[in-house]
């Protein structure tokens, strides 16, 4: 919404770039504004509820159409659960921005179960051989060593998988609450096993180019990747009884279905607890602590939660993790949304959630996959940080902040119309180069975190984007040294 300012914000952030401008850095720290650092914070507050909400009712949503799936496995059924997906990302994505920081999200320790990546899709159900050679460090890898039961002694050897050796087609294991918690295991997070990526890899099945390809491993990826349709082409047999696999099929279609069911579950009960946090009218949750401001230090610690969010997400999670590693090393692996190819989604929606906190916005969420947000029940028009930089007088990196959003949308918005085109993500890896739209984004994250640093340091808040927060040298997108 507040996009529409930009025009002129860039003119003028030109304008003081190209004439040398930089009175706000030999200013003098301006004092805390109470009311309106209490505006920001309320509005922040605002946002993160509406996100969440959205993101409850868009699970539940996800659950009635895999219930409805389950109740008839139809092609069409399995259609409508994937769009159910596709649906329940796009405010999920917007949520990202208040991670990195004292929110509940992280507090409650639920995040790394609700969205962490790369999947151990090997541990949960059958892969083409050779396929998950990234996703393990060992050579046997299985039920037991992640601690699955002691009486389970079936293993996966990542060069020749055995479909009957994974949860799904080892049926001494109970698939349950018990069983999803035993996940996470590894600090390289190489088990996953639960989350939206778990019930993605179940729907979409791995995005290969034919049924036949053993390797996805750099190596090939001009024969690897699957160019001619959008994400993984698991057959509806899966979920059918008694014509999927040889080996006792019946059994194995209820257990997709049963994982399905306890994995959507876990993810909506996550979803409300964090949501809970942000409710008002409970004097003894996150949101009563987080916009009660006592004194000008309680403002400055609550924005610089915020601003942490924002720079962190901008160049540590997003520009690096979750767009370098993929890009640089042309690994599909690495990329977020693997199976169904959203990994498009997945940028825009993180970037956009930045956005959110610095204009204090929040326009909904896109229903029906066009790229517009259509929902606005829970539609927030605030106020945020650069309304609060504007009128403490630190115009000119409230201008520059502005503008560097505009080309990080831009690159977003073109990686998103490649991937409506037919060229998703995992394509445009490929062939990594400096023009390429994927390390235009990069490079304009980076820039926007900096400019996000510039404005904590004039607020005085210290540091909120840490110089190695990927570890990734976003200057240069290319590059793999360091990520």
């Amino acid at each position: 919404m507040k996009f529409i300012k930009l025009a002129a914000c860039i003119t003028s952030a030109s304008l003081l770039m190209a004439c040398g401008g930089d009175d706000d850095n030999n200013s003098s720290v301006p004092a805390i504004n109470m009311e309106k650092a209490q505006l920001v914070v309320n509005t922040n507050a605002a946002i993160a509820y509406a996100a969440y909400t959205d993101s409850v009712e868009t699970a539940k949503a996800l659950k009635a159409a895999l219930a409805t799936f389950k109740a008839d496995p139809s092609t069409q059924n399995l259609t409508a659960a994937k769009t159910a997906w596709l649906v329940s990302r796009e405010p999920y994505g917007q949520t990202e921005v208040y991670r990195f920081r004292n929110s509940p999200v992280d507090a409650l320790d639920v995040e790394g179960d609700l969205n962490a990546w790369p999947l151990g899709e090997a541990l949960i159900d059958y892969v083409n051989t050779g396929n998950d050679g990234d996703d393990f460090d060992n050579d046997q890898i299985g039920v037991t060593a992640h601690g699955f039961g002691d009486d389970i002694t079936a293993t996966i050897d990542v060069t020749n998988a055995e479909a009957s050796n994974t949860i799904i087609g080892n049926t001494a294991i109970a698939i349950d609450d018990t069983l999803l918690a035993k996940g996470l295991a590894a600090e390289d997070e190489h088990d996953v096993i639960s989350g939206y990526h778990a019930i993605e890899f179940l729907l979409w099945g791995q995005d290969l180019n034919t049924a036949n390809q053993s390797t996805t491993d750099g190596t090939d990826r001009d024969e690897a990747v699957n160019a001619t349709a959008a994400g993984g082409q698991r057959p509806v047999s899966d979920f059918v009884p008694g014509i999927t696999a040889d080996y006792d099929a019946n059994e194995l279609s209820h257990r997709r279905h049963k994982y399905l069911e306890v994995v959507v579950d876990k993810l909506i009960a996550d979803l409300e607890a964090v949501q809970a946090e942000w409710a008002t009218g409970d004097e003894n949750n996150y949101r009563a602590s987080f916009t009660t401001l006592t004194n000008e230090a309680d403002a400055k610690t609550k924005l610089t939660e915020i601003l942490n969010g924002m720079g962190t997400l901008s160049e540590g999670e997003l520009a690096g993790e979750r767009m370098q590693i993929a890009f640089a090393s042309n690994s599909q692996e690495d990329e977020h949304s693997c199976f169904s190819d959203n990994t498009h989604r997945d940028i825009w929606l993180n970037a956009e959630g930045v956005s959110n906190s610095f204009f204090g916005d929040y326009a909904g969420y896109d229903s029906d996959l066009n790229g517009s947000d259509d929902v606005i029940t829970n539609a927030v028009d605030g106020y945020g940080i650069s309304d609060y930089l504007t009128e403490v007088g630190l115009t000119e990196v409230a201008a520059k902040t502005f503008a560097a959003l505009a080309i990080t949308k831009a690159g977003y918005a073109a990686i998103d119309t490649s991937a409506r085109d037919g060229v998703p993500f995992d394509v445009l890896i490929q062939n990594p180069t400096e023009n390429s739209s994927v390390a235009i984004t990069i490079k304009a994250l980076n820039q926007q975190s900096r400019l996000i640093q510039d404005a904590a340091d004039q607020l005085g808040l210290g540091t909120v984007v840490e110089s190695d927060a990927s570890g990734c040298n976003t200057e240069n997108p290319t590059s793999t040294e360091g990520c």
